[in-house]
């Protein structure tokens, strides 16, 4: 039988969380209960709040001594997750909360694995969750009214958390057959950068790999870290590295200063570009930080404000990117587009600076295998060797 487990502070949210257990047994499912709470509650759990803590690292007289809501809800987050991680059987995580049952629920399932059903009912769910999704499938849904006892709306809204959170357990635990599957490789892309993925994403197609595109946002970037993570891939096509350029100068699109680490810290096979290097993202022209008067900017769209990246950026860029392909530990090789890293940086084109981009490619030398073409990095030719060349590098491994 599918076994849904339930994440709530039982403290504060008991009632909602017995209700929530009945009904998804009625819907065919067995249940866990872990208590996450700190205080004292009426509701019997399967796993106690006292094992929780402990599992976090701190004993929960402890928690409940320091007064300090902050670091209960952290503690019991990591002692969530480590319980989870020791479950037998989960087929679907439900949660219910506020901001601190939120961010406890999120911890929580942050190291599940993609596909793993995660589903959380939050009051904080209209406005940004990134802090709660983070790169991760997790399921969000507004709760309306405060979750404050079992009402005419609430139990609309958690009827059908309990009914969302069951159907995706018994087809998490029951899946389809799966058809013949082909190698995973990920590529990352940008609007600017379109056609050179697409043309290796069409190669690698041909060499019979299932490529997974990533839309290089930030969150996209952080997505792609998680799924290298995960053990799925056998390959990584980063070919663009934009949101490197982010980090540094302070754009909207940073994936933090982990991009570009995971393939190289679990030696999966991987080649790069300086893909979209040339360029910092901000929204509307007006949210452009004044700091920045008087740089070179390009308006993409009406939300949408692209800043070329300085000769002194791209040297910096260079060397970080060279950083972290001279620390992988898998097979790297490094591609340069010496007729430019974006369709913007084209010659004509208004971010075309070859004295910028060779700072750049300078820094970069020497950190790890390279090719250096004489092409624009959409020309036809650049993905198309990129894939060519990925592929090698895994049947090589594979022998």
């Amino acid at each position: 039988m599918a076994t849904v487990v339930l994440v709530g502070t039982l403290d504060t949210k008991g009632a909602e969380y017995a209700w929530l257990r009945e009904r998804v047994r009625e819907l065919g499912c067995d249940t866990v209960l872990v208590d996450v709470g700190i205080g004292p509650s009426d509701v019997e759990a399967d796993v106690s709040n006292e094992d929780v803590a402990q599992a976090g690292g701190t004993p929960l007289q402890t928690l409940r001594d320091a007064g300090d809501r902050g670091a209960a809800v952290t503690a019991m987050g990591e002692g969530a997750a480590v319980v989870l991680a020791a479950l037998g059987q989960v087929d679907a995580v439900l949660a219910v909360g506020g901001s601190g049952g939120s961010s406890i629920a999120a911890r929580a399932v942050r190291d599940l694995p993609i596909g793993l059903p995660k589903l959380i009912v939050s009051t904080m769910a209209s406005g940004d969750v990134s802090p709660y999704v983070g790169a991760k499938d997790v399921t969000i849904t507004y709760s309306v009214v405060d979750i404050a006892g079992v009402n005419r709306v609430s139990r609309l809204i958690l009827g059908n958390a309990a009914a969302a959170a069951a159907g995706m357990a018994k087809a998490h635990a029951a899946p389809e057959p799966a058809p013949e599957e082909r190698p995973l490789v990920a590529a990352s892309m940008f609007g600017v950068t379109t056609p050179a993925v697409d043309a290796a994403r069409e190669r690698l197609d041909e060499l019979g790999y299932e490529v997974l595109v990533f839309h290089a946002t930030g969150a996209g970037g952080r997505a792609l870290e998680g799924l290298v993570e995960s053990g799925l891939l056998a390959g990584v096509l980063d070919l663009t590295t934009t949101e490197l350029a982010d980090d540094l100068v302070g754009g909207v699109l940073s994936a933090g200063p982990e991009r570009l680490t995971a393939a190289g810290r679990h030696g999966v096979p991987q080649v790069v570009a300086p893909g979209a290097l040339d360029m910092v993202n901000f929204g509307p022209r007006e949210t452009v930080p004044e700091r920045f008067a008087g740089r070179d900017l390009y308006v993409h769209n009406p939300t949408v404000t692209l800043m070329r990246t300085t000769r002194e950026e791209m040297e910096e860029l260079g060397r970080r990117v060279a950083a972290k392909l001279a620390a992988a530990t898998g097979p790297t090789v490094l591609f340069i587009p010496l007729g430019g890293v974006s369709a913007l940086d084209a010659p004509d084109m208004p971010f075309h600076d070859p004295e910028a981009d060779e700072a750049c490619f300078a820094a970069m030398e020497g950190a790890a295998e390279t090719e250096r073409l004489d092409m624009n990095i959409n020309d036809p030719g650049f993905g198309r060797a990129m894939a060519d060349r990925l592929h090698r590098l895994i049947s090589e491994g594979a022998q």
